[in-house]
């Protein structure tokens, strides 16, 4: 009966290879010498080159400056802006434009307040996309995002770095498992039936006797 346990021995062993694998994905978290043999987590040993390849693949490939000029000077997004920049000019016109100047509203009337603050509010319009991009062009300039993500991905703490990990892989990490034990299942079916096949088939002797005429 020890051979019919060949299968769930071997889904065992599936299983705990590649459970062990993960854990290595992140144990141990310092180098440790096992019999002369060094062994340490995967990310670990390579976060710092794990941080500079993420610092570029960021920078280069998914914040793009231009990407967000183009997008701050859409003129939907100037559209939505512009009644507050309205509201603004109005409240500065008919409030702190009298306060600092007492005597322009004896010359200035409503109209003519309408008119100034029809023309602020066309210039600045106008003014808005080469500002947006004179200012993302200097924000480029002065913003390393490389350097800042590579900074922040060597300091951030390996068991932050699991969490992460476990908390969006949870499910691919436990079917990785499964799957060991599914395959080591299978492998172990086959060798019970290969054992079989050997045990119950004749060898070559058994076939040379039964061929043998027996003796009267």
């Amino acid at each position: 009966m020890t051979i019919y346990l060949i299968p769930f021995i071997s889904a065992f062993i599936g299983w705990f290879t590649n459970w062990i694998a993960i854990k290595m994905l992140f144990h141990p978290k310092e180098e440790k010498n096992i019999l002369g043999i060094k062994i340490q987590g995967i990310f670990p040993k390579r976060q710092q080159q794990f941080a500079e390849k993420l610092g570029l693949l960021v920078s280069k490939e998914l914040i793009s400056f231009s990407d967000i000029a183009n997008k701050i000077n859409n003129p939907e997004t100037i559209a939505k802006a512009m009644p507050f920049i309205e509201e603004h000019i109005d409240q500065f016109i008919k409030v702190k434009l009298k306060e600092e100047i007492p005597l322009l509203s004896m010359f200035i009337n409503d109209n003519t307040m309408g008119s100034i603050k029809k023309g602020m509010v066309s210039e600045i319009e106008s003014l808005f996309p080469t500002l947006i991009t004179k200012m993302t062009s200097g924000l480029q300039q002065d913003l390393d995002i490389e350097k800042i993500v590579v900074g922040k991905g060597k300091v951030v703490s390996s068991d932050k770095l699991e969490e992460i990990l476990n908390a969006i892989m949870s499910k691919e990490f436990r079917f990785v498992e499964i799957i060991g034990a599914f395959l080591g299942f299978i492998i172990g079916l086959i060798q019970v039936l290969l054992t079989c096949l050997l045990y119950t088939s004749p060898s070559p002797r058994d076939r040379q006797k039964s061929r043998m005429p027996s003796s009267a």
